[in-house]
């Protein structure tokens, strides 16, 4: 499995299980994706710092929910010009993933949809260290 998360086009971030389907001259003609969810990030991008500078921890917080939730379709082709980015997830994102695709039954599908009962948390430690101004 190659899990992967996709910026698209359309500023959605996708994590599937992601094949190249290419044709006979090694192009890539479509990606598919299995068992894509949206993933949104809930903590605020912005890290303010005052005039010691900043030490303490940062809590990330991402929202799980069905990429097209109105089909019943697992495996979506998509077209690789509307595809900005595929990259590697960070492991803690990957495993939450892994564990909602192994527990594949109607109740946590149902549950998937509901933001409180789909999220996941990072807390991350962090220190900013203030540069020292010269006068300059």
């Amino acid at each position: 499995m190659a899990i992967k998360l996709a910026l698209l086009k359309s500023g959605e971030t996708v994590i599937a299980d992601i094949m190249e389907l290419v044709d006979e001259n090694e192009k890539v003609v479509s990606l598919v994706f299995s068992s894509p969810f949206n993933v949104r990030l809930l903590t605020p991008e912005l890290l303010m710092e005052n005039s010691t500078g900043v030490q303490g921890e940062v809590e990330h917080r991402v929202s799980f929910y069905p990429w097209i939730v109105l089909s019943e379709d697992k495996k979506i082709a998509v077209d690789p010009t509307w595809v900005v980015s595929v990259v590697n997830p960070h492991e803690w994102i990957r495993t939450s993933y892994e564990e909602k695709m192994n527990s594949n039954t109607e109740e946590v599908q149902t549950k998937d949809l509901e933001e409180s009962n789909n999220t996941e948390t990072l807390i991350e430690n962090f220190e900013v260290i203030q540069e020292e101004n010269d006068g300059e």
